[in-house]
């Protein structure tokens, strides 16, 4: 099948090497030149583990390929997936510039029946918008052109975006009930049948629930995010272990294990952007949504929480100490630095005085621009900030090691070499990867998340 993707952002990326590996023809289009020219030339703007090797196989076959033609776009595929990006407005809401331009474009350049799918993460009601400025489009070119606007919301993990592709749990497609939309299922039905094999995945629902759903899927999985570091929070007072909290309630299968892990808050593009503009849709619609304010008060507070231990260790005034610091994406296996955690704690180090040598596995670069901006109004902190080549670089000679995200490499390491390298044998861990006994046993202070007053206790017992 021909398939149009508009934007090769993170979604639209791993959408269309994915329909290219199934043995479609993907044309995928961006109005922006520099990144054709490097997808052209064999890069990918984005991190992400296996896509560059996908593309660079389906290029090699003839079945993907990029441009900046809009009309060669249009022409090219039957079904049209938008798949921009919806950043957050000041307020919360979510910016469909992006989405209404790309759906002008298939307005002024369609001449056959099309079905424009929206991948984008869009607020309800957006699929009605979008068919209203297509329509116009074709009205004003006097062209009678039969179209269908669904949602096909993506439910894609940043570092598993392609096994998440390739094996989902479900594919949610919202199309109307006429004669338009069910035409629309029945390709869409045909296009996804290669996922469909052992078991049906297609959940089919009207448009505006399947917009729903994306929003509120996410706004679930950063609720029990919030939820979850809430009690770690409650476990440091009370001498609880938060793992042992997390084992006990998982195993219910009510609740299950997914999502339960305290750390140091949550970030990237999704969670708070997608949480924020349902907050901003409630409100428009007098019904607040009292729960997901909690959360994300919650998500802003736990992103101090590293800073809040290492103050109440060391005091307010910082200066003279050094700080390594252990992952700056928001999360393992990507390189996206939006949201971060890490921006928080470090901006929060070099606030009282503190120097910090930084490092990750894949966000260095995403990270040196991350920080240009955060610091740009304070240089004489962003002086006090450094990139090292690598993690044990990063710890040599400073006063303690600080985690905050959970790249495989981390969990491991040489802790011999570890205690050696650093000023004082002391870890703060965002992200729990250690066990506060076996710390313990090699001479390494240990501060974690939900499960430091454990080490305390047992500590005094021992003694």
């Amino acid at each position: 099948m021909k398939i149009t993707i508009i934007g090769t952002g993170y979604v639209g990326l791993v959408t269309g090497a994915c329909f290219a590996e199934l043995g479609n023809d993907v044309l995928c289009v961006d109005v922006d030149a520099c990144k054709i020219e490097l997808l052209n030339n064999g890069g990918i703007p984005i991190h992400e583990p296996g896509l560059k090797e996908l593309i660079a196989r389906n290029r090699h076959a003839g079945r993907i390929r990029f441009s900046t033609d809009l009309a060669a776009s249009v022409a090219h595929g039957a079904v049209q997936f938008i798949a921009v990006g919806t950043p957050s407005e000041e307020d919360g809401s979510a910016d469909l510039n992006h989405v209404l331009a790309a759906a002008c474009t298939i307005g002024r350049y369609m001449s056959r029946y099309t079905v424009v799918v929206n991948k984008s993460t869009v607020p309800v009601g957006t699929a009605q918008r979008v068919q209203h400025i297509i329509a116009a489009e074709l009205s004003a070119r006097g062209v009678d052109a039969p179209f269908a606007v669904v949602s096909n919301p993506e439910f894609l993990k940043e570092g598993a975006a392609i096994d998440d592709f390739m094996r989902p749990d479900r594919i949610v497609l919202g199309c109307e009930s006429n004669a338009g939309g069910q035409r629309a299922r029945t390709i869409l039905q045909r296009l996804y049948a290669p996922f469909n094999r052992n078991h049906d995945r297609m959940l089919h629902m009207d448009v505006r629930s399947a917009e729903f759903t994306k929003y509120a899927a996410n706004a679930m999985l950063a609720t029990r995010i919030s939820f979850m570091n809430e009690l770690a929070n409650l476990a440091d007072c009370i001498g609880a272990d938060i793992e042992a909290v997390r084992r006990g309630i998982g195993a219910d299968p009510r609740i299950g294990y997914g999502f339960l892990y305290a750390g140091c808050g949550y970030g990237g593009s999704c969670l708070p952007k997608d949480v924020g503009a349902l907050i901003r849709t409630a409100r428009q619609y007098d019904q607040p949504l009292r729960i997901l304010h909690a959360v994300n008060a919650v998500n802003a507070a736990q992103k101090q929480r590293l800073a809040k231990k290492i103050t109440a260790r060391f005091g307010m005034n910082l200066t003279g100490l050094r700080f390594a610091v252990w992952g700056l994406a928001f999360k393992p296996n990507t390189d996206d630095m939006r949201q971060a955690p890490s921006r928080v704690l470090i901006a929060e180090l070099l606030a009282h005085g503190a120097r910090v040598t930084a490092y990750d596995p894949a966000a260095m670069r995403e990270a040196a621009r991350a920080f240009a901006l955060d610091l740009r109004h304070t240089p004489d902190a962003h002086a006090r900030l450094e990139l090292a080549q690598n993690q044990m670089q990063a710890v040599c000679g400073a006063d303690a090691l600080v985690i905050v995200t959970e790249w495989q490499v981390f969990k491991s390491p040489d802790f011999q070499q570890l205690r050696d390298c650093l000023k004082t044998p002391l870890i703060f861990d965002g992200r729990n990867l250690y066990e506060p006994a076996a710390m313990r046993e090699l001479g390494i202070e240990y501060h974690a998340i939900g499960r430091t007053r454990v080490e305390r206790d047992e500590t005094r017992a021992a003694d």
